[in-house]
């Protein structure tokens, strides 16, 4: 009360003091948004003035005058739930000396409602409002509203859609999240050329990843734009710097935003009488806890309200984690270099032609200058092919192919040539002829000449250096961009080195080892490293064709084959066609022999469901197996009194713990009704850390895995399944009226959402055969007790 006392007091004074000075610091605008041909939002957006605060419509008690909306009713339409408002601030206020909410510069206030008579155009209304400064507050003002219902803007964004649930937040059973809003800009370069800005503000303490993200991380933000005829997207949607650091959730680096982020998109026009742009964006947002469920939200860009543009979008990104990845693609290019040097093609050459520069030179340092341009040569022939490379496909193009199936495949048949050639079946030779050309010009002599005998060395090596090469290029055109040219930079760079140095101290050359047999035993090892890299393409082929060809332990199996092979080889008990007679082996290769066997010991637990940090950016994940402990085990604890031999229809053993698990909903909720047992719904996601860790640190106790496997059926339900529906599964969505479900994710998602107003995963759902709940659903929950509780509390009201 002494509070309200002192606003009121403030108000008087200051009705007395301000004579003529009127102070009108909030403007009042109002809009209304067409839901459906029934369901309209009334929208009030009060514009305010720097330095005033307009408050919440809750406040404390004691607290300033809230704002309060009145509308006039009629028998034309009803209101539904109350009248949202926007996040706001709240902070100690200095007036009243409470912690109250606040808006400042701008508030937007949304009221649904329902039209029962058609011919309702207008609805009138009426706001009530107090505002502050960090001095006074002005008296409680009362502003008339009107809505034009003609004048209704159509809408299809799910932020606007789902404020029906949010109008529920005050119950303790919704939770519905929308920590980030898109906006979308138009920034013009010419009449042909525009920018597609979309800007998303991101709540306090939520993040929203980058459209580049690591294998097994979150969703990455997507763009889909929907372009007619007469329009060219122009290099890759560019992205704001954002942050790199270890995320909590997904245990990785990952580059994501806060606060806010912009990314832009350049186009192009043919056709200049095209006014606007819609596209989508699909995206995930996390906090330090949760993964919410995966997005999808339109956007409109209007070609005719536009502002001018600083500057086109760089198809370079300069970012740091963009800059981090063309260093390595730089550093391994710049080892393999070193490796081909091992080879039996190009080792040899080098004493010979350090040894030909400084005979045929007048002095020392003519010498040197020579074998230096030689170098250089050899730069500039290997990065003019990385140049080519990224010219023929398109700087954009490659890292577009890199997630194509077909590329995949492509890329291991190329490495299981590579591999089967370094290991002796053949030789990958370039025509005789070219090395005949390149070798005449080369007596041409000058620095023409010079250029033609690196352009030799090229062609004549290339049997040894063609594999690497093109590995190198296979790797770094998966990455896009100019990746193909640092590659190069970096292999020609280490090639070349050895020419000026071996030419500037030739006194270093008597160190050289001799040439021998050991020079294709670098050879043949390289060859067992490319045919086992050849399979992490095939792998990820089929990984995004689920076809489970090539599953975790056949991937694991293949390697411990191929290491188990090599190892054999170091050790002297195989032999290849171009080997040289064996008496001994060195100390080098038994020390070379005894790693490879190790690591191939080290990968046979992988075989029943070890990790495998050393490699596990290679093989399938954990749960992409034949079993789920791995070869021979497929029991994780727990008893199941259930004989699973013989699966119900839309039925699967859940890896890793043998659960009967059901991802369809209604096949699920049939057997349940078959068996006379309870559902457990399990929202979960593909990309959700949380699920895992309730699946492995919760699930696998034994009182809790017994439940799951003989008290319930599961349904476990995938939000982020980007599979698409059969055309006679696609429905209107709800959520989003004129859309329409394209995903299986969509589904569950969408199902969630509406049924449990909750959009967070895990969630966990106990209920009967009428799918009336049997318990409060749980979300998150990493103690194994209080999760049992939940469960036989929720089976028990089921056998009541």
């Amino acid at each position: 009360m002494k509070n309200f006392i002192i606003a009121i007091c403030s108000v008087v004074m200051f009705s007395i003091t301000a004579n003529a000075q009127v102070f009108e610091p909030v403007k009042w605008e109002t809009s209304v948004e067409k839901i459906s041909n029934t369901e309209y939002n009334l929208i009030s957006t009060a514009t305010i003035d720097a330095g005033w605060h307009l408050y919440s419509q809750n406040v404390p008690e004691d607290g300033p005058i809230p704002t309060t909306f009145s509308y006039k009713m009629t028998s034309d339409y009803e209101i539904i739930d109350k009248t949202q408002e926007e996040e706001g601030h709240t902070v100690d206020d200095p007036i009243f000396e409470m912690k109250i909410k606040f808006f400042e510069d701008k508030a937007e206030f949304k009221q649904r409602i329902k039209v029962l008579n058609q011919e309702l155009s207008l609805v009138e209304g009426e706001v009530e409002f107090m505002v502050c400064d960090d001095e006074k507050c002005l008296p409680p003002n009362y502003i008339d509203l009107k809505f034009n219902l003609d004048e209704a803007k159509k809408i299809d964004s799910v932020e606007t859609q789902s404020s029906l649930f949010q109008a529920e937040t005050s119950d303790d059973t919704s939770q519905i999240l929308e920590p980030v809003k898109w906006e979308s800009a138009v920034e013009k370069l010419s009449d042909t050329e525009f920018i597609l800005v979309s800007k998303a503000r991101i709540d306090k303490g939520w993040k929203l990843y980058s459209q580049k993200v690591p294998e097994d991380g979150p969703i990455p933000t997507e763009f889909i734009y929907d372009l007619p005829e007469g329009i060219q997207l122009i290099n890759n949607t560019a992205e704001d710097k954002g942050k790199e650091i270890h995320d909590k959730v997904f245990d990785m680096k990952i580059k994501f935003f806060k606060n806010k982020a912009e990314f832009r998109q350049q186009i192009k026009l043919s056709n200049t009488g095209i006014k606007s742009v819609s596209g989508e964006v699909g995206f995930m947002a996390c906090d330090d806890e949760k993964c919410l469920t995966p997005s999808y939200v339109d956007l409109n860009f209007d070609l005719t309200n536009t502002t001018k543009a600083k500057s086109a979008v760089s198809s370079d990104s300069s970012e740091e984690g963009s800059t981090r990845g063309l260093w390595s693609i730089f550093l391994v290019a710049f080892l393999s270099g070193f490796v081909a040097l091992l080879t039996p093609c190009v080792f040899p050459m080098i004493p010979m032609t350090v040894s030909f520069f400084i005979k045929q030179s007048q002095s020392k340092a003519k010498g040197i200058r020579n074998a230096i341009i030689y170098g250089l040569s050899i730069i500039i022939i290997y990065v003019l092919l990385g140049t080519i490379i990224t010219a023929i496909f398109g700087a954009d193009a490659l890292n577009a192919l890199a997630t194509n199936v077909w590329f995949n495949l492509i890329f291991f048949l190329l490495l299981v040539i590579f591999a089967i050639s370094f290991l002796g079946a053949f030789e990958i030779v370039l025509p005789n002829s070219w090395a005949n050309k390149a070798d005449r010009q080369a007596d041409r002599g000058g620095l023409v000449g010079i250029f033609f005998m690196a352009l030799a060395l090229a062609i004549v090596s290339f049997s040894c250096t063609g594999p690497i090469v093109g590995t190198i290029l296979v790797e770094a055109a998966s990455k896009g961009g100019i990746a193909p040219v640092i590659g190069m930079l970096g292999f020609s760079s280490a090639i070349a080195l050895p020419f000026a140095l071996f030419a500037a101290f030739p006194g270093w050359l008597n160190s050289l080892p001799k040439s021998g047999g050991w020079l294709n035993t670098v050879k043949v090892v390289l060859g067992f490293l490319e045919l086992a890299l050849a399979f992490k393409f095939l792998s990820q082929a089929d990984l995004v064709l689920q076809l489970h060809f090539l599953e975790r332990e056949v991937f694991i199996a293949i390697w411990i084959a191929i290491f188990g092979a090599l190892s054999l080889y170091l050790l002297g008990k195989i032999q290849l066609p171009h080997d040289s007679p064996l008496k001994h082996i060195s100390v080098g290769r038994l020390l070379l022999g005894l790693l490879t066997l190790s690591f191939t010991v080290y990968m046979i637990p992988g075989l029943w469901g070890a990790p495998l940090n050393l490699i596990s950016a290679f093989p399938p994940p954990l749960d992409y197996s034949e079993s789920p402990y791995g070869v021979g085990n497929s029991k994780g604890g727990g008893s199941s009194s259930v004989d699973h031999s013989d699966l119900p229809d839309g039925g699967h053993l859940l890896a890793p713990h043998d659960i009967l698990a059901f991802n369809d909903y209604d096949k699920g909720l049939a057997y349940a009704k078959q068996v006379g047992k309870p559902v457990m719904i399990d929202f979960t996601g593909w990309a959700c850390v949380n699920c895992r860790k309730m699946e492995q640190n919760v699930w696998v106790k034994d009182k809790v895995l017994n439940a799951l496997k003989n008290d319930i059926v599961l349904i476990s339900l995938y939000v982020d399944d980007k599979r698409k529906l059969s055309e006679e599964a696609i429905t209107d969505s709800k959520l989003k009226p004129g859309k329409k479900l394209k995903y299986i994710g969509q589904k569950w998602s969408e199902l969630q959402t509406i049924k449990y107003k909750t959009n967070t995963q895990p969630f966990y759902v106990l209920m009967d055969h009428n799918e009336e709940n049997l318990i409060k659903p749980v979300g998150y929950t990493p103690d194994a007790n209080e999760y049992y509780d939940w469960l036989k509390n929720g089976i028990g009201n089921f056998e009541k």
